[in-house]
């Protein structure tokens, strides 16, 4: 594990004894002392992080890798993809959506790796917390390219867009919200600056339980060697697993995102080498900032994907479900529910991929990558109690007739009242 921390910086560099929480980002907080720098404890920094000086030839192969699988999908906009009980994959009109031919088979191709990679698994991490195969599937990402989507093909990446980018992060979501989650941080928070091959995970700390959003407000300290330096500004710097004084606290057991593992980082005399630095010295917000519109963007992907799975599993399910002799699916107030879900879905969908679109172009709006993520996740939200209502799960919405029922119940009672 490789993690992207933040602190503030004193005359230098200083890890101070702090615990925090990551999940893809991290939450450093509970700062006990400050903790000196030396750079004698200078390692091979550059030999851990191989995206930094992957050759070209390996570069051009992953390119080359990632087009050749792309070139064996079938050139159709529709994919029938078998899924986890009585569901089946909703097509996605990617005509309509307005890909290209590269990027329909795009879906296909990730879509048909995560069908046979991580959709087997997906039942056994939600109830686990826990993918066994996390390290061997993030080496499967790395070699077909998926780890630097967008990063230059010079660093190892595979020089696509944007909207390639969210098209990834859509299916892999489609198949598994939690290591979507982590696919997203990995991929996007920490892919520009160092991970792309799956030999190493990475994780952005950047905030403290007590500054949430006003991370710059966090107490975490850094400092070289001088006590009477002032506080001078906030440093980004690369921390990895196994540097002295780091380490990490129990894991949560989340309600959510199960599998996209969170739990305390703890820094107690942490020694970091003054080259990973990450970025200017004192301008460490800056480097992570400078990122957020696109995290924003990026991370709009994963609520439009776990929309696509609840289409995936309510809609085939509301055709198998029988009530009153017929498929629920046939009841008016049932077609409501799987219109009114379709259309949120195809909305978000636009909306994310208009917004990449013109990222690709080099126009990064900052108001409607926020705008992106705000409104796929709020209807993410609703499709997903529209899918559980379908799908029988809220015994108080179902039992002793469900909400539509109730709906007809009391509709009928004003109709009985102007007969």
């Amino acid at each position: 594990m490789v993690v992207i921390a933040l602190c503030c910086s004193l005359d230098f560099l200083t890890v101070g004894g702090s615990k925090g929480l990551v999940a893809g980002r991290g939450h450093a907080h509970n700062t006990r002392r400050r903790t000196q720098f030396f750079p004698e404890h200078v390692s091979e920094v550059r030999n851990c992080f191989p995206a930094l000086i992957t050759c070209p030839i390996t570069a051009v192969s992953k390119m080359l890798a990632v087009r050749r699988a792309l070139r064996v999908c079938q050139r159709v906009a529709y994919v029938s993809v078998s899924r986890r009980g009585c569901a089946g994959a909703v097509p996605v009109d990617d005509v309509v959506n307005g890909l290209t031919e590269e990027q329909i088979q795009l879906r296909q191709t990730v879509q048909r790796f995560c069908q046979e990679k991580l959709t087997p698994y997906a039942n056994e991490i939600d109830k686990k917390n826990e993918f066994p195969r996390m390290r061997e599937f993030w080496k499967e990402m790395g070699e077909l390219g998926l780890l630097g989507v967008t990063a230059p093909v010079e660093y190892g990446g595979t020089g696509l867009g944007y909207l390639d980018h969210v098209i990834v992060m859509e299916e892999i979501s489609r198949a598994s919200g939690a290591i979507a989650l982590s696919y997203g941080a990995h991929s996007n928070l920490c892919v520009n600056q160092l991970l792309i091959t799956g030999e190493h995970v990475g994780a952005l700390a950047m905030s403290e339980p007590n500054s949430g959003s006003d991370a710059v407000s966090m107490k975490l300290t850094a400092k070289k060697q001088d006590p009477e330096a002032a506080a001078r500004g906030i440093t980004a710097f690369i921390v990895e697993k196994g540097m002295p004084g780091f380490s990490t606290a129990q894991k949560l057991d989340k309600l959510g995102m199960r599998g996209s593992n969170t739990c305390e980082l703890i820094f107690e005399d942490c020694k970091v080498p003054e080259e990973n630095i990450l970025g200017p010295l004192n301008k460490g917000v800056y480097v992570l900032m400078s990122g957020l519109d696109l995290e924003r963007l990026v991370l709009s992907a994963g609520p439009v994907g776990i929309m696509q799975a609840v289409l995936d599993h309510a809609i085939p399910y509301l055709h198998v479900r029988e009530a009153f002799g017929q498929k629920i699916g046939t009841f008016q107030l049932m077609q409501g529910k799987m219109a009114d879900m379709y259309t949120r879905l195809s909305s978000c969908r636009q909306y994310l991929y208009n917004v990449a679109r013109a990222c690709d172009k080099g126009h990064f709006s900052a108001k409607d990558c926020a705008g992106v993520i705000l409104y796929c996740a709020e209807n993410a939200t609703q499709v997903a109690l529209d899918g559980i209502q379908c799908l029988d799960a809220k015994l108080y919405e179902i039992g002793a007739g469900t909400s539509e029922v109730r709906r007809m119940v009391i509709g009928r009672a004003f109709n009985a009242m102007f007969k």
